[in-house]
């Protein structure tokens, strides 16, 4: 490696990832010798800890269920220089590691990315094509060019991770990583990375439709948070133009009688109107309160040291 010894932490969240957790660690350990292994496990039922502790990583356990509960507490206790965050299930490629760590420091960005290039038994094609949906859709929100926001292969620094505010619960801890790292502006790279099908005799817990679906509301509810604008423009223009369809059969009968129709079309007509309007004003002043905590945000990842207190810089 072409860095001067950084402290590198692999931190692995497993659910039930026996048969497959070992596997991974013996990976990043031939692939990085120099480097930490973390496994925090979220109540696995099979012999995960055991096959971890056996295979020389430093394990953990997060008893709240989710991957985003089980992120946030090892973005909390791990103290690195850099972070690789990957999963238990002996898919993503180790010997790529190196070459996203030299990225990360000799180019001074903040995350790596390892998007993965599936091979044909690897992934369901469902979730492929749902994963290409969801890309282009925070691509459009947010204008960048990402190719896969559901990588859970991802090097990052320490000023990326400590300041990173982690709400999500499940499995959209990805969708919130990439979110934060596009809204806040931190330097990002993709490189391609092999990805392969999990051991024989181990399962996923992904569920196309329950977990996109749970991804979508997430992503819903992320751009209300940091694109109120446009969230509440839409959603007032959208009310707004029922409330014309309602109203113009008024304003027609109104101009032909000269009388104002007291039906319930009028009134439904009149209310929604209402709602358009307030729903504009509202995302007006949620868009100020917005910017003013994206500014919070960027201060604190300016503030935060990236390297813990005591230990060498890079």
């Amino acid at each position: 490696m072409t860095f001067s010894d950084p402290e590198v932490a692999v931190v692995i969240p497993c659910y039930n990832e026996e048969g497959a957790v070992g596997k991974t660690i013996n990976a990043f350990k031939k692939a990085l010798p120099d480097a930490s292994i973390y496994v925090y496990d979220n109540n696995s039922t099979d012999q995960t800890i055991l096959e971890a502790t056996r295979c020389g990583a430093k394990v953990f356990s997060e008893f709240r269920q989710g991957k985003g509960e089980v992120v946030r507490r090892m973005f909390a206790d791990i103290e690195a220089d850099i972070y690789i965050m990957t999963d238990g299930d002996d898919t993503y490629d180790a010997n790529a590691a190196p070459e996203l760590i030299n990225t990360l420091l000799a180019e001074k960005h903040d995350m790596v990315i390892g998007c993965r290039e599936f091979a044909e038994t690897a992934f369901p094609q469902g979730h492929i094509l749902g994963n290409r949906a969801f890309s282009q859709l925070i691509n459009v929100f947010f204008g960048a060019n990402l190719s896969d926001v559901f990588t859970g292969y991802r090097v990052m620094t320490r000023r990326f991770v400590k300041s990173f505010p982690i709400t999500s619960l499940g499995f959209e801890i990805e969708t919130e990583i990439t979110v934060h790292m596009l809204q806040t502006r931190v330097s990002y790279k993709e490189i391609p990375t092999k990805y392969g099908a999990r051991p024989e005799g181990t399962s996923s817990k992904l569920r196309t439709f329950s977990d996109g679906f749970r991804i979508l509301s997430f992503l819903v509810f992320l751009i209300r948070d940091v694109k109120p604008l446009l969230f509440f423009s839409t959603l007032s223009l959208f009310v707004g133009l029922i409330s014309l369809a309602l109203g113009v059969p008024v304003i027609f009968e109104f101009m032909d009688t000269g009388l104002v129709p007291r039906f319930p079309t009028a009134i439904l007509a009149s209310a929604l109107a209402l709602i358009s309007t307030t729903c504009l004003f509202v995302g007006l002043i949620l868009e100020n309160v917005s910017r003013g905590r994206l500014e919070s945000k960027r201060m604190f990842y300016l503030n935060t040291l990236s390297t813990p207190p005591g230990h060498r810089n890079y």
